[in-house]
């Protein structure tokens, strides 16, 4: 099994040197721009090849890209409009289906692409050489920079191949804040399958808004991660926010860009000490499976609803996956369906349980009370220890409920329904 990582490499850049890097991003930013109004004007095409016949003379002679760029560009903006097509067509079910009113306007017109980020292909672009140095490919030819990074992926890129290390495509990406250069590598690096004997340990989260992520074992071994503060502190981006939309100035927009990158470093940060607090070696971690969460639950209150929409749980739950088959771990998700409503102990399911929708469970058939997130984590953990039973007896693991068998789900939430939490359940079992 693969696991991708990025290594940021930190590149050592002249003035003039750094100034054939922008160059060539301001060109290939460019392309991409160009590239998509044609791919728009052509019905919103998203073959790659068309695509790359009818632009690439253009990429050549207009923006002055070396050929490998120029097939970067048509691969890129073929891919965009391929992912635009299916959120156009995901959303029409969607919309069929009750799941959302809103119809996705993501295709009215061609994508801008705003980032100045170029992509290269490995030992096309770019080449890594001896003394820690890279050979990257401007419009002028290629340029050799020295660099520096995380320890662990400049041993990870000194391994290559020989060391189970492959590496993929690098993107060249400038902090508007220093304007220091970065190449962001992509590695997939081996790591062993997952087995049962491996995985002997058992852990379910809960994540939420209130609590970031509350996880639990089915040794009670539990942990909390409030989000209290991490709230407080967003209400305190948006009050800069609004305040700075409001003035409109060349100024505030600078600023306010500015302070966009700051809240999304802060989220990452935070989750990433979160995923790092999370996972261990040798555990089976399970998470709930919250597609389409936004869609399926209804929030009143602008506030509330703004809250919601800031929610990075799809960023966590990534930095989980990751960061587990790192360690010697993996993920797994189940299926979201009353885990909050559910009671442990009796298995009666309920809206009454929770009160209030509080953050404390109190079971109106057995009179069970307990914390609703640690309810929630514990009934993960239930439903994560059915899915290893499972896979000990099939040989079988499955990573992700299939949501598209109706009676398929049934059955699943009927047998989930029957478990029940043992003050010392074994993991074996």
């Amino acid at each position: 099994m693969k696991t991708i990582l990025t290594a940021k490499l930190k590149l050592h850049t002249t003035s003039e040197t750094g100034q054939r890097l922008l160059d060539t991003a301001r060109a290939y930013q460019n392309a991409l721009n160009y590239t998509s109004r044609v791919a728009f004007e052509n019905g919103k095409m998203s073959n790659q090849v068309k695509l790359h016949g009818l632009v690439y003379p253009a990429l050549r002679e207009r923006f002055a890209l070396p050929s490998q760029l120029a097939c970067s560009v048509s691969r890129q903006v073929g891919a965009t409009f391929k992912g635009l097509w299916t959120k156009v067509k995901h959303n029409a079910s969607h919309r069929k289906s009750g799941y959302t009113q809103k119809r996705y306007q993501g295709l009215d017109k061609a994508p801008v692409f705003t980032a100045n980020t170029t992509t290269f292909t490995y030992q096309r672009d770019y080449r890594f050489k001896a003394g820690q140095q890279v050979s990257i490919t401007t419009l002028e030819g290629p340029v050799v920079f020295s660099y520096e990074g995380y320890t662990k992926h400049l041993d990870l890129i000194q391994k290559g191949s020989s060391g189970g290390v492959t590496l993929g495509a690098a993107k060249l990406w400038r902090d508007p804040r220093t304007q220091q250069f970065y190449l962001l590598v992509s590695l997939a690096v081996e790591t062993p399958d997952p087995t049962p004997e491996s995985l002997k340990g058992i852990k379910g989260a809960d994540l939420g808004e209130r609590y970031l992520a509350v996880t639990t074992t089915p040794g009670n071994t539990t942990q909390f991660f409030p989000g209290g503060a991490i709230r407080h502190k967003g209400e305190a981006f948006q009050r800069v926010r609004s305040r700075l939309q409001s003035k409109g100035t060349r100024g505030a927009k600078r600023r306010l860009r500015q302070l966009m990158l700051r809240e999304r470093r802060f989220k990452a940060d935070v989750n990433h000490r979160i995923a790092q607090a999370i996972v261990e070696p040798g555990f089976l971690i399970g998470l709930e499976d919250l597609t389409r969460i936004r869609e399926r639950t209804a929030v009143r209150g602008k506030r509330n609803r703004r809250r919601r929409a800031k929610w990075a749980f799809a960023e966590l739950g990534a930095f989980l996956s990751y960061k587990a088959q790192v360690v010697g771990g993996f993920t797994i998700k189940v299926d979201a369906d009353y885990t909050s409503k559910g009671c442990p102990n009796c298995g009666h399911v309920s809206d009454k349980n929770r009160p209030g929708k509080g953050l404390t469970f109190r079971c109106e058939n057995c009179g069970f009370t307990l914390h609703a997130d640690l309810v929630g984590a514990r009934n993960v953990t239930l439903r994560t220890l059915l899915i290893r039973q499972d896979w000990m007896g099939t040989g079988l693991l499955s990573t992700a409920p299939d949501g598209s068998d109706t009676e398929a789900k049934a059955k699943r939430l009927q047998r989930f329904l029957e478990l029940r939490w043992s003050p010392d359940p074994s993991p074996g079992l």
